[in-house]
């Protein structure tokens, strides 16, 4: 895997990968950006929502189970002291299926959590505090 990175303007940065997708990067006004783009931190919370996101449905469709639509809501505590690493990742996963039931979702969120999800591994693996929530509506 290989990605680049380029500085657009001020602290606006273009990412790019081998496929040519881009994603854009920036910071707020107070440390020098213009606030037009996500802060790197929050995007990697965003990557491991999508990453897990991916393992949810996948696997419900595994069971066969109708997925109308997902979401995850996802709360972090980041430390007070520089590095500013995260402490706690809380992930809300919010389905609406007419016949997923609650044992499915669970299922598909522990084996995201656990086997699949590359993105959760990393930060668990620092140390993070990785903890879990399943609706459905």
């Amino acid at each position: 895997m290989k990605v680049t990175l380029q500085l657009q303007e001020k602290m606006r940065i273009k990412g790019l990968d081998s496929a040519g997708h881009e994603t854009f990067f920036d910071t707020v006004e107070a440390h020098g950006g213009d606030d037009t783009a996500a802060t790197p931190m929050s995007i990697l919370l965003q990557a491991m929502g999508a990453c897990s996101f991916m393992d949810v449905v996948s696997i419900l469709n595994k069971k066969r189970r109708q997925v109308d639509n997902l979401e995850i809501e996802i709360e972090a505590v980041r430390s007070d002291k520089h590095p500013k690493v995260f402490t706690d990742v809380h992930l809300k996963y919010v389905l609406t299926s007419p016949d997923a039931e609650m044992k499915d979702l669970e299922r598909a969120i522990e084996l995201s959590q656990t086997t699949y999800c590359g993105a959760s591994a990393m930060f668990q693996r620092s140390g993070c505090n990785v903890t879990t929530e399943a609706v459905i509506i």
